[in-house]
């Protein structure tokens, strides 16, 4: 009768070539040889074919099978999950940003501020904000893309410094 030890170093080799050439992966064949030595050990009383190297081949053939079986249910995990939370620096650049952008709105005409603030930040329609400021429809329009223009004017200025 042999020892886990002498069973262990006789076949390790034999049984961790054939994982690897199953699974492909180094960690995989590892594992499953590992695995395949101590069901080999835990019951000695199975041996079901003529030799004990078959033996051990066919513990390990149907440990890879099993691990398949398991894998087709699995999904694999991406190395990397970004935070969906803003980041400290983005989310003091972005307050930054807004702070600025109030700055700049407080510079305009009141009727052209609040022209902007009823478009951009409350999403109502044109026919609306004119109603709220009592002014034309296209008097509205014009108001609201005159303050983009200068909106955008004044960032391209600002990155160009």
């Amino acid at each position: 009768m042999l020892t886990f030890k002498e069973l262990y170093e006789a076949y390790a080799a034999d049984v961790y070539r054939f994982s690897l050439w199953l699974a492909g992966s180094r960690f995989t064949a590892e594992d499953i040889t590992s695995e395949t030595f101590v069901r080999a050990w835990a019951y000695p009383n199975q041996l079901r074919t003529e030799t004990l190297k078959a033996f051990l081949f066919t513990i390990a053939r149907n440990l890879y099978l099993d691990r398949q079986r398991k894998r087709k249910r699995e999904v694999d995990l991406q190395d990397f999950y970004p935070d969906p939370a803003l980041q400290p620096e983005t989310m003091a650049e972005y307050q930054l940003e807004i702070l600025r952008l109030q700055q700049f709105l407080q510079t305009l005409p009141e009727i052209d501020r609040a022209a902007f603030v009823l478009r951009v930040q409350h999403e109502l329609p044109y026919a609306e904000i004119s109603r709220v400021l009592g002014i034309s429809l296209a008097n509205t329009k014009v108001k609201i893309h005159r303050v983009r223009k200068k909106i955008l004017a004044a960032w391209i200025k600002k990155e160009t410094e």
